[in-house]
């Protein structure tokens, strides 16, 4: 189960191509000009089934080319996106997240549920949204300290690949 805050069947603006977007609840980072402010309570929203989820997401198949994970924080709730990441894997869609977390605070939190969840997502945008860094100009970003990082290359050469054609 998840604590879901919305879901957009297909979105332009979540990242590459048309996706299905899934906003989860929760989020402890409190980013000034936050534009989820109510996505922040981590008793938002409902709580659904990652069978249901799933479903909604095949029902957007083969319009969609992959899934965002947005909220709230996502990786919050990293044990349960994690076993809807490799489903959604399964069906041969990639995967995006948004995340107030930096990579690297990620991969030195140790935890293996955060660890789990990062080695599905395919992009990563990570960092806390700044409001007096926001650029509307930027494309998948809402201010321009945070990255759009390739997760597979970042991992496998051990250090951060930022996409700048996107």
């Amino acid at each position: 189960m998840l604590q879901v805050a919305g879901f957009l069947d297909n979105s332009t603006v979540n990242g590459k191509g048309l996706r299905s977007v899934l906003f989860v609840s929760g989020c402890n980072h409190n980013c000034i000009g936050c534009h989820n402010k109510d996505m922040q309570d981590f008793n938002y929203g409902d709580r659904v089934s990652l069978d249901h989820i799933l479903n909604r997401i095949q029902h957007n198949i083969p319009l969609i080319s992959g899934v965002t994970f947005s909220g709230g924080e996502p990786f919050e709730q990293a044990q349960p996106l994690t076993t809807l990441a490799k489903k959604i894997k399964d069906k041969g869609l990639n995967l995006w997240c948004y995340t107030g977390y930096t990579y690297e605070e990620i991969l030195q939190s140790n935890n293996r549920d955060k660890l789990n969840l990062l080695k599905q997502i395919d992009v990563l945008i990570d960092g806390k949204f700044n409001d007096k860094l926001k650029d509307d100009a930027c494309k998948y970003v809402g201010s321009t300290n945070q990255r759009i990082i390739d997760v597979k290359e970042s991992l496998k050469l051990e250090k951060i690949i930022t996409l700048k054609e996107v």
